[in-house]
């Protein structure tokens, strides 16, 4: 099974972020879209990508129409620590063994990453590190912002892709 495609309706979940607060999706959709991050504190692409996920919440921080999760196939303890290690500030939710919800969503890899609307629907699927994607999700989600800023920045010397 493959992840989930764009067009697709997202399977709803509630799931643990690494402080114990219930994160419900259904609540947070009625609110707009919502970028859903899927990793493992071990995955060297995953290490790589979320430092750039992270600039993506410098930019909607202080807004609640839009909303970015990381969803760990970890413990607490560890995906916290991991935000902590790569910079995150965004909420880290937890999806252990056996990993009921990236299960639902037909994940084999990661990072993978799923940006929804708020009716539910998958607007955008992308496994592995792809460079346009991350900008497609980017603009999406700061679409209302006066001047977003780009993810990329020249010097980061960035490739359009890693497999995860």
């Amino acid at each position: 099974m493959e992840a989930l495609s764009a067009g697709t309706k997202a399977p709803a979940f509630t799931l643990p972020d690494t402080g114990g607060q219930q994160r419900s999706l259904a609540e947070a959709l009625k609110k707009g879209p919502v970028l859903l991050a899927f990793y493992k504190v071990s995955c060297p692409v995953c290490q790589f990508a979320f430092p750039f996920l992270e600039r993506i919440q410098q930019q909607i921080r202080g807004r609640d129409d839009v909303q970015l999760w990381g969803v760990a196939q970890d413990d607490a303890d560890d995906a916290d620590q991991f935000a902590r290690q790569y910079g995150c500030t965004f909420p880290m939710l937890t999806d252990e063994d056996p990993y009921p919800v990236s299960n639902e969503y037909g994940l084999t890899n990661v990072p993978t990453l799923f940006l929804l609307r708020p009716d539910g629907q998958i607007q955008l699927s992308s496994v592995g590190f792809v460079k346009s994607e991350i900008e497609a999700a980017a603009a999406e989600l700061t679409r209302s912002t006066d001047a977003p800023v780009p993810i990329f920045k020249p010097t980061d010397n960035v490739p359009e892709f890693k497999s995860g």
